[in-house]
């Protein structure tokens, strides 16, 4: 009982895990948002928050304002970005890795975090999130195509997005038809929430994984009206994607949370709706770790993914390629 009730306070306290030093009882955060703005020496790359859950990444170290009203950037950088909807707990040096990706191509990144607590209250966390992600995307419109490449429990924030459109389609469609790719890393359905969440709060820890486990389906089961019909409808829309650019899947056979079942009838769903997919299903590979296992496939798939669905900026970046040399 003594860990069930652990695993249920740092679900709903934010992420604050308690720890005894000299017999005091101290707070360390467990569940972060977004990091504060910093420069990346290694390949130049700068990142400044826009919101504590959205950050901006650009090789430009450019200091960026944002009004908190509209979320319109005070300055446009007029390039192509990149919408990079991370993991749950993705730490910064890993999402980088990523975003370095698009960054060497000329892009720009947005980078979007959701931790376990906004994810299990959606009407004070996710549906949050995703409205400033929407608000953000319509309100700097620089006619540069957008590719959007989300991880795990990205899809779900993308179905949250989704409902935030249906609400007023004809103002913010346009935003999601200037979608020119989308990639899909390991998508997580509503059916592997209660594996995906535990394993990513205690991923070296059994039983609290197990302990947490059981309060998510029983968070599931008494909180259907503030989280689990949000959830249910997030996959629905997710399903019947409002983007029709063209989709890439990157997920594992292996992999329990990404689940290769799951991710198949999206796919399937997705193509009868006239939407190109491209599959990749690697035999064995952990939960969004292809990119560690197979560096240099997933790359090429990632890559000839951007060259064939948005020609004019793989070409523009190669003419600075070569400029450069």
């Amino acid at each position: 009982m003594g860990l069930f009730k652990t695993a249920v306070t740092i679900a709903v306290s934010g992420g604050r895990m308690g720890m005894k030093y000299n017999g005091n009882f101290r707070l360390r955060p467990l569940l972060s948002c977004a990091p504060v703005a910093m420069a990346w020496s290694d390949r130049g790359a700068h990142t400044q928050d826009v919101t504590k859950n959205i950050q901006y990444i650009s090789n430009d170290k450019v200091k960026l304002h944002t009004d908190p009203q509209t979320m319109k950037l005070d300055k446009q950088l007029n390039r192509p970005r990149c919408i990079m909807i991370n993991w749950l707990l993705a730490r910064q040096k890993h999402v980088m890795k990523y975003a370095n990706l698009y960054l060497e191509q000329g892009f720009d990144v947005v980078s979007v975090s959701c931790t376990p607590w906004q994810l299990m209250w959606p009407l004070k966390g996710s549906q949050l999130v995703a409205g400033d992600l929407l608000r953000f995307m319509s309100a700097n419109d620089n006619e540069q195509p957008l590719v959007v490449h989300g991880f795990s429990v990205g899809g779900y924030l993308w179905g949250e997005l989704c409902v935030h459109v249906m609400r007023d389609q004809q103002l913010y469609q346009p935003i999601l038809d200037r979608v020119a790719a989308q990639i899909w890393d390991s998508a997580a359905d509503i059916t592997e929430i209660t594996i995906g969440v535990p394993a990513a709060v205690f991923p070296k820890n059994k039983i609290m994984q197990k302990t947490l486990k059981a309060y998510m389906e029983y968070h599931l089961r008494t909180f259907h009206a503030a989280a689990t019909a949000h959830y249910i409808r997030s996959s629905q829309l997710f399903h019947t994607n409002l983007c029709r650019a063209p989709a890439l899947f990157l997920l594992s056979a292996s992999d329990p949370v990404g689940a290769a079942r799951s991710n198949r009838a999206v796919h399937d769903a997705w193509r009868k709706m006239g939407i190109s997919c491209t599959w990749h299903c690697w035999e064995r590979s952990p939960h969004v770790q292809h990119f560690a296992k197979h560096r240099e496939e997933y790359v090429s798939l990632v890559r000839a993914h951007l060259a064939a669905h948005l020609p004019r900026a793989c070409a523009q970046q190669l003419r600075h390629q070569r400029a450069a040399v």
